[in-house]
């Protein structure tokens, strides 16, 4: 755990590194992203164990979403680096001619990264990927609630990287307080929204720019024509991914009436398909990150507001386990529904129609995402038309996330700012418009005084 007292010695450093022009190159940059792509590889056992121990992650999906995904996010940013930082040339209107003008990318300087706890490892270095592309120094802050990979971290990290360039934090409120009094010029926060208003305001104290990516419930809108079997899966695997511990899981179902039976069935079905009959046997199906939030979904099951649990429903709080749930016949004001459900339980809720889903939606904060299920382009259309979410996978779900030049992030409550690829790079970087004029010519026509024959001509072209 970081000392309080060190915060701001270990910022400043940041800063120092920041006006030495630590990253002012492309051939600076490019070595410090190859530097991360060197720590995941070669630690990458190191990093799934830490995963394991504090998240119950199967090693499969502890590589696949923190481990290769952050790779290739290096990847591509290293690909495309070059043409990134490349000024781009704008027109110039007639009247400032001759002249060019040109937006010159520049960092912004020193920023800040805090990560959640539920993906440790890629929320924390996935926004250092594009923060270093632009020159940035930074300073990442690991989830306190995840205390193995936070040691990790706090110690890997000066093993790659100079202090003057990564730093690291670790702690809880005291140290997280501390860190956001120092001045950074740029926030980028991962996490829930009570939280991300803490980080606002302590970011305004400074006029820092914040990116909020914070959460919301997803809904998932499945029409009658949909293929139910392969939405059952799709949505099965989405949901119960990491135990449901997912920013953009799918958080509960809008299923046109007549086919909720058989959605739930199939849903039921595929649970069994892949992790069995016990899924607390499976090495595939995670754990719920500590026993806090164990009861906190105890809670919800427990409070009703539905018909049936068609399959789940049972935990093991030592062992961090709760069941893959599908709730179906839920109602509206169910506790299941008031706030984000962040583990594995699925409500399903029955709507007359495509519209009265969209109603549903869009009488409720707009969520980080949105999934849509049917084999008809009108239908689809017709719901990305009248919603507004943070991102939006049509007959899939989550994968929208995972295109390197697709902007991800929230929109209203559920957050702000976006990132990954291109949008990364532009979420930490000053677009500095510049225009450059020749000394001549010279005209006396914008200068005073101004003549009557100098003001026709000016109101004529201006």
């Amino acid at each position: 755990m970081t000392a309080v007292d060190r915060i701001a010695d270990i910022v400043r450093d940041l800063h120092e590194g920041f006006r030495c022009g630590v990253l002012r190159d492309n051939e600076q940059r490019a070595a410090q992203l190859k530097r991360l792509r060197t720590m995941f590889v070669e630690q990458e056992d190191r990093l799934i164990d830490a995963l394991v121990a504090d998240v119950g992650k199967p090693r499969i999906e502890a590589y696949t979403t923190e481990i290769a995904f952050t790779i290739n996010e290096i990847d591509h940013t290293l690909k495309h680096l070059d043409a990134w930082t490349e000024p781009g040339k704008v027109k110039v209107p007639l009247t400032f001619r001759p002249g060019n003008a040109h937006l010159h990318p520049e960092p912004l300087g020193t920023v800040c990264i805090i990560a959640p706890w539920n993906y440790p490892v890629q929320l924390l270095f996935a926004p250092l990927v594009p923060a270093l592309a632009a020159g940035n120094t930074a300073v990442l802050k690991p989830s306190e609630v995840t205390p193995t990979v936070a040691a990790l971290i706090e110690e890997l990290v000066p093993l790659y990287f100079d202090a003057s360039t990564v730093a690291v934090v670790t702690g809880a409120i005291d140290e997280t307080t501390a860190l956001l009094e120092q001045r950074f010029d740029h926030i980028f926060y991962t996490g829930s929204g009570r939280v991300g208003r803490v980080v606002m305001r302590a970011a305004a104290e400074h006029l820092t720019p914040v990116t909020l990516e914070l959460g919301g419930k997803s809904p998932a809108i499945v029409a009658a024509d949909a293929n139910l079997a392969v939405a059952a899966k799709r949505i099965a695997w989405a949901k119960f991914l990491n135990a449901g511990q997912t920013c953009v899981a799918p958080d509960y179902i809008l299923a046109v009436e007549g086919i909720e039976d058989e959605l739930t069935s199939a849903i039921a079905d595929a649970v069994t398909t892949f992790y069995g009959a016990d899924p607390s046997q499976s090495p595939d199906y995670a754990r719920i990150v500590d026993e806090r939030h164990h009861d906190r979904l105890m809670r919800l099951l427990d409070a009703g507001g539905y018909e049936a649990t068609v399959i789940g429903g049972t935990g093991d709080r030592d062992l961090r386990y709760l069941a893959p749930t599908v709730l179906a016949g839920v109602k509206p004001d169910a506790a299941v529904m008031d706030d984000e459900i962040f583990g594995p339980i699925l409500p399903v809720i029955s709507v007359d129609d495509i519209d009265e889903a969209i109603r549903f939606v869009n009488d409720r904060e707009k969520p980080l995402a949105l999934y849509a299920f049917s084999q008809s382009h009108d239908v689809l259309d017709h719901v990305v038309a009248n919603t507004s979410a943070g991102g939006v996978t049509l007959n899939h779900a989550m994968l929208h996330l995972a295109v390197p030049d697709l902007p991800f992030g929230g929109v209203g409550a559920s957050g702000m700012g976006a990132y990954h690829g291109k949008s990364g790079f532009d979420t930490f970087t000053h677009y500095k418009p510049v225009l450059d004029k020749p000394t001549r010519p010279d005209p006396a026509l914008m200068y005073p005084p101004y003549t009557n024959t100098k003001k026709k001509i000016l109101r004529k072209f201006l």
